[in-house]
């Protein structure tokens, strides 16, 4: 494929997952040609198959560990590669930790070779254990490798240090954004966590379950606010690590609720006993992002899900 000289070349790998398909969209739309690279082990060809056509598109079949050619000049790298869901990275620990070891560092080998600015996608997650207190960019965290999340919170850890090792020592351009609570279309509604089961049930006419009380707070960021912050971020020079979330807590009753209501069910709800490893809360401090990058999100909770329920009704039962 032939690409128009001039034009800012972004790579994003893990493109063809729910943010990174975002990502994609956002980076052509503001004048980018983009490179989307995917193994299709959590990410779907569906996210994607909008841009078939589109000539500023290419999309690659490949798995970051084992290292990808991209054979053209490349500005910025988007390393979104991984996976982010429970049910994903736990079914197999040992590629978890290799994406975000050998994965990252074929990524970052790639920035270097390329020139290029490298922008990394963290987790909340890297915070450990949540607390009362909203999260700060220089909170230590506190988690325990050995416990049964240990590859993925340790995974990204270290996919942090790589990346700040390369910036120290080849004084690469890099930025490193932890991404707090994302949804919104094309979410995946089997990865395991909370809203996409409340939608899943919604949609299916079933009643929710809600864990515990409800009473337990959450912090939603909608994708295109959350695509907005990370795309800002590394067009910038600081890097980070950034926190890109919601700072607004709604409880999880609350938002059984509105999805209910959206959805246009009864709002028949069930409450079950919540998981020994359930997270009561987690939000962020984002004075850093606001500071910076001028960044704070903007669509309520109760918009971003009318347009994500809108999607999957419209989308039809095949991709819920």
């Amino acid at each position: 494929m032939s690409h128009a000289e001039g034009v800012p070349h972004a790579v994003v790998t893990g493109g063809a997952g729910f943010l990174g398909s975002h990502l994609c969209d956002a980076l052509l739309h503001t004048g980018y040609r983009v490179t989307c690279i995917d193994n299709f082990e959590t990410g779907r060809r569906a996210n994607v198959e909008h841009l078939r056509d589109t000539p500023t598109f290419r999309l690659l079949r490949g798995d970051m560990s084992d290292g990808v050619e991209v054979d053209e000049p490349v500005d910025v790298i988007f390393h979104l590669a991984g996976p982010a869901a429970p049910s994903d990275y736990l079914l197999d620990p040992v590629s978890t930790m290799r994406i975000a070891s050998v994965g990252t560092i074929n990524a970052l080998d790639l920035a270097r070779d390329r020139s290029a600015r490298f922008a990394l996608a963290s987790t909340s997650e890297i915070y450990g254990a949540a607390t009362d207190e909203p999260n700060r960019e220089d909170d230590a965290g506190h988690v325990n490798p050995a416990d049964g999340y240990g590859a993925y919170y340790e995974a990204r850890r270290f996919a942090e240090a790589l990346t700040t090792a390369y910036h120290t020592t080849y004084n690469l351009p890099t930025a490193i954004a932890r991404i707090f609570n994302t949804y919104g279309p094309r979410m995946r509604l089997d990865d395991g966590r909370m809203l996409s089961r409340f939608i899943r049930q919604a949609l299916a006419g079933a009643p929710l379950t809600v864990p515990g009380s409800g009473s337990e707070t959450r912090s939603l960021c909608y994708v295109d606010d959350a695509v907005a912050g990370i795309m800002a971020l590394a067009s910038g020079a600081y890097p980070g690590p950034v926190n890109i979330g919601s700072p607004d807590e709604v409880t999880i009753l609350s938002i059984a609720r509105d999805v209910a209501e959206i959805a246009g069910r009864s709002g028949e709800m069930i409450f079950v006993e919540a998981p020994p490893n359930e997270v009561h809360t987690r939000k962020p401090d984002i004075s850093l992002a606001l500071q910076l990058l001028g960044w704070r999100p903007r669509t309520s909770v109760r918009d971003g899900l009318a347009d994500t329920l809108a999607w999957f009704r419209d989308a039809g039962v095949r991709h819920v």
